[in-house]
């Protein structure tokens, strides 16, 4: 049995399902058709589970209007099909009150104003380092120095036995002079080189490198936007965020059968407004995807602030650096995970001739 679309069922602007009492899709209406890429002759008849997956908690809201909740309401509920962008979304799932125990099910896009809320703070946490971080790096520095000259001095007089423990003093500076380098670029002030970028010619020298490396185990899936314009600002630091994000990628991946996918796309009418600034368009989409074991619920929130990671041996700068550099470039980084599926979204300005005009007439190629 299927119910007829009538104009208002056919209006709704969001994603909508009709279920039976056995969370059969009776009927949809044309976004729910969109989202799921078929059309409500495909759909009716078939168990929701086959379009959601058989874990998806928005079964058990389901199931909790079925135990006589009137309406449940569901949020940041992550939402993909056919391997398609995830998208986070609030659901409302209601008793239809015909007592005929059909179940409405609507499905809110979350809005892009509470993910670049999140985004914006974890700008702020990044940016929150970058004060003390030349003071920082500067005092760690100089002790740091004397003692590991120290223990070359004293591994002199020493014989071989006692040697192991100033090997291991020299082991330990070097590893906190590693540390310090990292977050002495925190504390890089210079103003981000502004010319044309070819965001692609960047993603294929990081995946050539990651290939070359670290990825080695992986297959790497490009799906492109031909036509995409450049975006602004300098291609190393760019080259620097996206061989990161890769690196993590390929560590969060099974060492058999792990794929990171790399896509690109257009996305007009995203804009990001600071106070005091004039909003700026961030259409450009590029999205690093895996299918490791995703990020721990616990952190997933933090994940882009300095010293937070989920490896054991991690700093939790890499990210935060990843951050730091796509603010100066006037972008932002959004993440959404889960078992099987963690996906990095950087936003990203096109390239304007009034944004550098001292390079623009000499910078016209991509790097």
């Amino acid at each position: 049995m299927t119910i007829d679309q009538d104009p208002i069922w056919s209006a709704v602007p969001y994603p909508a399902l009709l279920l039976d009492p056995n969370d059969n899709i009776l009927s949809c209406n044309g976004a729910a058709e969109s989202q799921f890429s078929t059309s409500l002759r495909q759909m009716a008849g078939k168990p929701l589970a086959a379009f959601i997956g058989g874990s998806s908690p928005i079964l058990e809201g389901v199931s909790q209007t079925r135990r006589g909740v009137a309406s449940v309401v569901q949020y940041d509920v992550d939402l993909s099909w056919q391997d398609k962008h995830a998208r986070s979304y609030t659901i409302h799932a209601s008793q239809v009150q015909d007592r005929s125990g059909n179940v409405l099910l609507l499905l809110h896009p979350t809005g892009i104003a509470t993910q670049m809320d999140r985004t914006l703070a974890h700008r702020s946490a990044a940016r929150s380092v970058t004060g003390m971080a030349a003071m920082l790096a500067h005092e760690i520095r100089n002790p740091l120095a004397g003692i590991s000259g120290a223990a070359q001095l004293l591994a002199m007089s020493l014989d071989e036995e006692d040697q192991e423990l100033t090997r291991l003093i020299q082991e330990e500076t070097d590893r906190i002079g590693k540390l310090v380098e990292r977050v002495e670029e925190f504390g890089d002030l210079r103003p981000t080189l502004r010319k044309p970028v070819n965001i692609h010619d960047v993603l294929d020298r990081a995946k050539r490198a990651a290939e070359a490396g670290f990825g080695r185990h992986l297959r790497f899936v490009e799906t492109y936007d031909p036509s995409l314009p450049f975006t602004a600002g300098d291609p190393d630091q760019l080259m620097q965020v996206f061989q990161n994000l890769l690196k993590n990628a390929a560590e969060a991946c099974p060492q058999v059968g792990g794929i990171v996918r790399v896509r690109t796309g257009y996305q007009p009418g995203v804009k990001l407004s600071l106070p005091g600034r004039k909003a700026e368009g961030l259409p450009l989409l590029i999205s690093i995807i895996d299918n490791g074991s995703g990020i721990p619920e616990t952190l997933i929130r933090d994940i882009f602030d300095p010293f937070v990671s989920s490896k054991a041996n991690g700093t939790g700068l890499g990210l935060s650096l990843v951050s730091k550099v796509l603010s100066d470039h006037g972008g932002v980084i959004e993440v959404d995970s889960q078992p099987g599926r963690t996906e990095f979204r950087v936003r990203l300005p096109v390239w304007k001739e009034d944004l550098a005009p001292e390079t623009a007439a000499t910078q016209g190629e991509s790097d």
